[in-house]
């Protein structure tokens, strides 16, 4: 995969987190804990998110966690949310970022490589990252692979300014009359091709 294939990247949020996401950004794990939010994250996953270092980088939790497709297995585990959570479109320039990590899976995985950002789009399979899904009956060892590789990540230092933040996505009217009530001024639409 090259630069220019990556035109849009994703944040999984609740639809209630919005307006301190456009105050303050989207923060790290660490962050993220200074302020009152609704968390997306799975217990057992931040367990191990914990304790993850990045080889000549800083701990994982010290870095904002962005998608390169939504559409993936941790937005699939969330559809029981679908009333209630919403996509963030990121510009994908936050990719120009210094300091900016990309991985060939979730980085709470064991075997998850972290890149550089020429060189881990160099490493990510363009057409199995964006399709639309990752099933493989027939090979539970390549589908365990491919679930992985649609939750790559792009982990920015600490937090990514709320000037990146260009849209939001919902899966369903009630989402979207949730997301209105708010009052911002992000656009929004209802995206149910994304969503499960």
């Amino acid at each position: 995969m090259n630069r220019g294939d990556v035109t849009e990247l994703h944040y999984i949020t609740a639809i209630a987190n919005v307006p301190s996401i456009l105050e303050h950004g989207i923060l790290s794990h660490t962050l993220a804990e200074q302020l009152a939010h609704h968390s997306m994250a799975m217990p057992e996953i931040q367990e191990i998110r914990t304790n993850k270092q990045i080889p000549g980088g800083r701990p994982l939790h010290e870095y904002a966690n962005l998608y390169f497709d939504a559409h993936n297995p941790m937005l699939s585990k969330c559809r029981a949310r679908n009333n209630d959570i919403c996509v963030l479109q990121i510009d994908s320039t936050a990719l120009d970022f210094d300091g900016v990590i990309v991985t060939d899976r979730n980085a709470a995985r064991r075997a998850v490589r972290f890149y550089g950002v020429a060189t881990g789009l160099a490493a990510l399979d363009r057409d199995k990252l964006y399709a639309g899904f990752w099933l493989h009956r027939d090979d539970p060892i390549e589908e365990d692979r491919h679930k992985a590789l649609k939750c790559a990540e792009v982990l920015v230092p600490d937090r990514l300014d709320a000037r990146f933040v260009i849209e939001a996505y919902v899966a369903n009217r009630t989402a979207l009359e949730m997301f209105q009530q708010l009052k911002t001024r992000l656009p929004v639409r209802t995206r149910s091709d994304m969503f499960f």
